[in-house]
């Protein structure tokens, strides 16, 4: 039973927050996607990624293994969804990243935070930048056939994630109010992802959704397996495996439907990925946290 309490307690306010969203535009408010994720993207992700590594007590030598270690679990990831994708002749364009990409930011850093506090914070911010930058060009790739490279160099989070590390690297901090102006700005950015994926599905028109099922059900069982492996293969402190594991095993992205519009790929085939996944994982990311706390 204590068990049971503590996966609410870490799970709630994450659902809880995403339920606002999603509430909040089926009452007919103005809620501008655009301009927050802008906002959180720009500003105060960034700000959190560099406050959170510049403030953690992670030793750099196993930041640097769990990057390493998420660039091999989604390089695992990758060919078996790859494999998926061809078994079962789907699109290629429109399947192989929303299986791929999971929801790092939104939901990944909200549920690291909660279930391991600060230290989770910091080991999640760094699988996220790496999914991030993956996501930008192979992601990108992918859905349009033309990503660039060159984009990565001007994400704001991308700066943010190796500055905090350069400051982590040497034991650098910034002046007090410095600090504390960053730190505020960073808070604004769990909250606000939260509520974006809520107001997010509650705009989405699923559809493809026996397809949708039977593929959140795969992506998950092969996200687990992988980030299982790899971190027992590179010996990942606890909390740094937790925290793999769930940032891997997170359900498909927003942003994956944003691509699939913008690129021309079946967006509401992603769409349903999206909803399904989300709601799929409303009992998959409990049970996962159950045996990883």
């Amino acid at each position: 039973m204590n068990l049971v309490l503590t996966v609410l307690e870490i799970v709630a306010p994450a659902f809880l927050l995403a339920g606002v969203g999603f509430a909040w535009v089926k009452l007919g408010n103005e809620y501008r996607v655009q301009f927050v994720t802008q906002l959180a993207m720009t500003l105060s992700v960034p700000c959190l990624i560099f406050t959170a590594l510049m403030q953690t007590e992670i030793a750099p030598q196993t930041l640097t293994t769990l990057s390493l270690a998420s660039l091999a679990a989604y390089g695992v990831v990758t060919v078996l969804c790859f494999a998926v994708v061809a078994l079962a002749r789907l699109d290629r364009r429109t399947y192989l990243a929303p299986i791929i990409f999971g929801n790092t930011g939104n939901m990944g850093l909200p549920l690291a935070f909660f279930a391991f506090g600060q230290e989770g914070l910091g080991y999640a911010v760094v699988v996220f930048a790496v999914m991030a930058v993956y996501s930008f060009t192979f992601g990108i790739w992918l859905v349009s056939g033309g990503g660039s490279p060159l984009k990565v160099v001007k994400e704001p989070l991308v700066a943010g994630t190796l500055l905090g590390g350069l400051f982590l690297w040497r034991g650098w901090e910034t002046p007090a109010f410095l600090t504390n102006t960053l730190d505020l700005i960073g808070q604004m950015a769990i909250p606000l992802m939260l509520i974006t994926l809520g107001v997010a599905i509650a705009w989405l028109h699923p559809g493809h959704l026996p397809r949708a099922v039977w593929l959140s059900v795969v992506k998950l069982a092969l996200c687990l397996a992988a980030a299982i492996a790899v971190g027992r293969w590179f010996d990942l402190p606890p909390v740094a495996f937790a925290v793999l594991v769930l940032q891997i095993a997170t359900p498909v992205a927003v942003t994956s439907y944003l691509l699939a519009e913008k690129y021309g790929a079946e967006s509401e085939a992603v769409a349903g990925l999206v909803v399904v996944s989300t709601l799929f994982s409303v009992l998959a990311l409990p049970v996962t946290l159950a045996f990883l706390i």
